[in-house]
């Protein structure tokens, strides 16, 4: 990646959350009934989660969102924040503080994810006007219905018994903290799966299709620890018109926006080659920040449906590969667009209820490619791979494996200034030969008279390979 890539995929970050809030239509709404927004989660029935929940609701799996922050004194996360912390610099040490251009986005993320919903209070019967009858005990409440979380009210994400850890980043403007994205991301995710996340949602993008070899370890780290990543696709409508990193990095979960027909979204989702399925981006609702709720749209918004999923498989087989997740998601989805995979809805439309209930063969590779793989080929570095016995970390919650090998090479910036200098010092030799070849043969010319043509000397028509492609 050249220091003008670099530059532009933090400008690229800078300006876009890869949909949602920011990229999609954000509308805050006056105060109404929770129940209300309850009613508009449409995904939840027609992506199959309800008829999922028969199977798992994601009881016991940790999910990091990296993110704006999250609020979690929002009545539907009360319990689902267990963890978290900032990597801007700004933010609050667990992650709850939101910041950042577009504050509402992580919020918003998480209801989506695993929102528990809530119980609006009834008021207390006011006493008859005689006070002489006195009021009778009231019966006990039914049991919870589907899903037996927070209430009947508010927003249930797909995973709502899931647990969540908050990892606010400061994305969209200049970050008062100074740590740069290319600073944050990495960090992020290794702080995710140093503290016991199996899936981490990534609902940031942006328009560069590349990443600086800055990221390369972190994602190796959690491909080795069997992490899956999940990560939105980004939005034609905020600049995206093909999938941006972090989606473009082999192993990840992209996924692409559809819109209330179930078609790709024109405005809520872009394309490529590394899509891996599709979900809901418009006309979605969350949280915000202070206990509101919001309609929004964008990929930001299909990635947490998507990790969602995951989150409900891994609970319900915890020893699953990362990798036969990914697989199992894709695998099940409904075939849209050209038969196979397409660089519109990946291998398809999300099933849930097919992903937790159909029997799918296993896979020991991957859909969706390795980081491993692609290192050793396009970073042409040759690692081991760690061993897989446990090595405790003082400072985490969850044991770590032992830092991956990656290949050993100049850092980032230095590769990339020190390859422009050489490719002007090499046209410059090339300049200076082409002028000296060109003066010996005038000499040549004047020393020597013409050849005529049919006493010229036949010589073979020399075919010069051009170099081949790195």
């Amino acid at each position: 990646m050249t220091l003008r890539h670099r530059r532009a995929l933090s400008a690229a970050l800078a300006t876009t959350l890869a949909g949602g809030a920011l990229a999609g239509a954000l509308l805050s709404a006056p105060a109404a009934n929770a129940d209300a927004w309850r009613d508009k989660e449409y995904w939840l029935k027609e992506s199959g989660v309800t008829n999922a929940w028969q199977v798992s609701k994601g009881a016991g799996v940790k999910v990091a969102i990296i993110d704006s922050g999250i609020d979690g004194s929002h009545p539907d996360l009360k319990g689902v924040v267990v963890g978290g912390t900032d990597v801007s610099g700004a933010g609050a040490p667990n992650g709850q503080k939101s910041i950042g251009a577009k504050t509402e986005h992580g919020t918003l993320v998480a209801t989506m994810l695993a929102g528990r919903g809530h119980t609006t209070p009834t008021p207390s019967p006011s006493p008859s006007a005689s006070g002489s009858a006195a009021p009778k005990p009231a019966a006990p409440p039914p049991p919870p219905t589907t899903p037996p979380a927070g209430g009947p009210d508010g927003i249930t994400g797909v995973a709502p018994e899931a647990e969540i850890l908050a990892i606010s980043t400061w994305l969209g403007s200049p970050n008062p903290g100074g740590k740069t994205d290319q600073e944050q991301i990495p960090e992020a995710v290794r702080w995710a799966v140093d503290n016991g996340a199996k899936v981490i949602n990534i609902s940031l993008g942006s328009t560069s299709p590349d990443w600086p070899q800055s990221w390369d370890a972190a994602f190796l780290y959690a491909e080795q620890k069997d992490v899956v990543i999940v990560a939105a696709a980004g939005n034609r409508v905020g600049g995206n018109v093909q999938v941006g990193a972090p989606a473009t990095i082999p192993g990840v979960l992209t996924v692409a926006g559809l819109d209330g027909e179930g078609r790709a979204s024109v405005d809520s989702s872009s394309q490529g080659i590394s899509i891996g399925v599709a979900a809901p981006a418009e006309k979605l609702v969350g949280g915000i920040p202070g206990g509101s709720y919001a309609e929004w749209a964008g990929t930001s918004g299909a990635a947490p449906i998507v990790s969602g999923v995951a989150a409900l498989i891994r609970s319900k087989w915890p020893e699953m590969s990362a990798t036969q997740v990914i697989n199992r998601i894709v695998s099940t989805a409904k075939d849209a667009g050209a038969p196979g995979k397409d660089p519109l809805y990946g291998y398809g439309i999300l099933n849930a209820e097919a992903a937790l209930k159909n029997d799918v063969p296993t896979t020991s590779t991957n859909p969706l490619g390795s980081i491993a793989d692609w290192i050793r080929v396009h970073r042409r570095g040759v690692f081991s791979e760690p061993s897989q016995a446990p090595v405790a970390s003082p400072t985490s919650a969850a044991p770590t494996l032992a830092d991956p090998t990656v290949p050993v090479a100049k850092t980032p910036a230095t590769v990339d200034e020190a390859l422009p200098a050489a490719v002007v010092l090499g046209f410059g030799a090339l300049f200076i030969a082409l002028v000296a070849g060109a003066a010996v043969q005038l000499r040549r010319v004047l020393r020597d008279p013409p050849v005529a043509p049919e006493e010229a000397e036949t010589g073979a028509l020399l075919k010069v390979d051009p170099p081949a492609r790195k």
